[in-house]
Formats: C-alpha cells, sequence, structure tokens
C-alpha cells in the first residue's frame, strides 16, 4: 500500500535528517515505527503526508509511493485526497468547534453534504462517545475523547492509509487500550493500512504486525512483532527488560549505547 524507497529528508537545505530510510505498510496491517526522542519518526511521517514542506523540509532523494504512484512531490492536501491522513501528537483539534463540527472539517475535500453526514455516522459507529459529545466544544473534551476526535476526524477523508503519531500521549493505560482496540477493529473492517510512532514500545508491539527501529535518522533494525519482542536490544532498550526478564532500573544508565550489530 504504502512504500518509503530509501529517502533522505533535509531542513533549510542544510541540515540532514533522514538518511537512506526505508519501509513499507501493507493493506490490512499496522506498521510501527520505533526510536528514540529526535530519531527521526515524526519527520519519516510528515514527509509522507506533504506537511515536511510547510516546514522547510523536503526530500531530497528516493521517493514514496502510494500503491504505485509518486506521492513525495506533492502538497499535503493533494496527498490527503489521494488517501493518507495523519493524526498529528497531542492531537490538535479545533478546540473553539465542536466535536461534530471538527468531524465536518476532516471532510474539506468531499463536497456532497450526503456523502459527510454518511461519514459522520460512520465515525459515530465507531466511536460511540462521540455521538454523545457532538455538540461540546472539543476544547473540554477529555485527553482520550479529543484522541478519539482526532483519529475520527482523519477517517473523514475516506483515507486508505493513516498516520499515528504518539496516539497513547498522556493518556491512562485503560483509555489506550480501548482506543487500540478500535484502531485494530478499523483495520481489520475497513482494510486500512496503519503506521504508526509509539513511544509505549510495548503496546505498539503488541498491535503492530511489523515494526521498524529507527536511530539517528536511520532504520536500524526491522521485522515481525514477534521477533522484535524476542531481539535482546528491543527488550533492553525498549521494553526495559534484562536478561532474565526482570525490569531493569535505569537510575545508573548515563549514556545509551546501540549494539553494533543492529548495524550489520
Amino acid at each position: 500500500m504504502l512504500s518509503i524507497n530509501n529517502i533522505e529528508v533535509v531542513y533549510d537545505s542544510v541540515i540532514l535528517v533522514l538518511r537512506g530510510v526505508s519501509l513499507e505498510v501493507k493493506e490490512g496491517s499496522i506498521t510501527t515505527l520505533l526510536g528514540a526522542n529526535g530519531a527521526g519518526k515524526t519527520t519519516t511521517l510528515k514527509a509522507i503526508s506533504g506537511v515536511l514542506y510547510t516546514e522547510r523540509g523536503a526530500v531530497t532523494k528516493g521517493s514514496i509511493t502510494l500503491q504505485g504512484r509518486r506521492v513525495d512531490r506533492m502538497r499535503a492536501f493533494d496527498v490527503t485526497r489521494l488517501g493518507i491522513s495523519q493524526v498529528f501528537e497531542g492531537r490538535r483539534v479545533f478546540e473553539h468547534l465542536t466535536a461534530e463540527e471538527n468531524l465536518i472539517a476532516g471532510a474539506h475535500l468531499q463536497r456532497d453534504a450526503r456523502k459527510v453526514k454518511s461519514a459522520i455516522e460512520r465515525v459515530y459507529a465507531y466511536f460511540p462517545l462521540l455521538r454523545d459529545r457532538r455538540n461540546q466544544l472539543s476544547g473540554y473534551l477529555s485527553g482520550g475523547e479529543q484522541q478519539m476526535l482526532a483519529i475520527g476526524r482523519a477517517l473523514m477523508s475516506n483515507p486508505k492509509v493513516i498516520l499515528l503519531d504518539e496516539p497513547s500521549l498522556g493518556l491512562a493505560p485503560m483509555l489506550v487500550e480501548e482506543i487500540f482496540a478500535i484502531v485494530r477493529r478499523l483495520v481489520a473492517e475497513e482494510r486500512l493500512a496503519v503506521l504508526l510512532v509509539e513511544q509505549n514500545a510495548t503496546m505498539a508491539l503488541a498491535v503492530a504486525d511489523h515494526g521498524y527501529v529507527m536511530e539517528n535518522g536511520r532504520i536500524v533494525l526491522e521485522g515481525g512483532v514477534g521477533l522484535l519482542r524476542e531481539n535482546s536490544d528491543i527488550r533492553e532498550f525498549y521494553l526495559g527488560l534484562n536478561a532474565v526478564g526482570t525490569r531493569k532500573s535505569y537510575r545508573d544508565v548515563k549514556h545509551y549505547k546501540r549494539r553494533k550489530r543492529w548495524l550489520s
């Protein structure tokens, strides 16, 4: 469905952020992209969605394709029109609009009012709580409700691919589980492709089908989530488990050092 082929991303014509990144996201699956802060995960999502160009960034090498069609040279609204929607970190709902008005804003490419209404009902079917909050200002919704609204708004453009950036940020564990359960249902029923960026590696590896690990703008490891969960480096640096499976204390850890064999 979505293919990133050896891309490089440069900001302000001088700052190299991504270096030869390649990954694939398949239809009807969740692919997760793991990595520390500053690794380049969000930049990867912005390169896909076209938002990168609003921040003086550019894909200078490689290509990004959606079902074989190149999108890395398109403007953001053209990328959305083709079927890629991004849910940004921090939710970013329009706080001065009601929940339903936020959904309508997500359908700005759709000119048929009947199809917009049908899309809203589709969102309410997946997120019944939003129906109850439809006339409430979004700024007064809880964090979990805003995250549901942000995902629902992304659905309004009838996407083929959804880019999820840190959906668990600031949410209680039970809410995170509920939201990810809905995402899994969306993927199964709508045959969506989801690229998930998530700091909560345990949750990401629990819901995803395939994973990539990014470090310093490069992909250093990839594989099925079962293999990644058993990888000693993933267990130590992302799941906080030592060799015998117990939780590791990071109080005495001063530096994170990548295993050299990751680059082999």
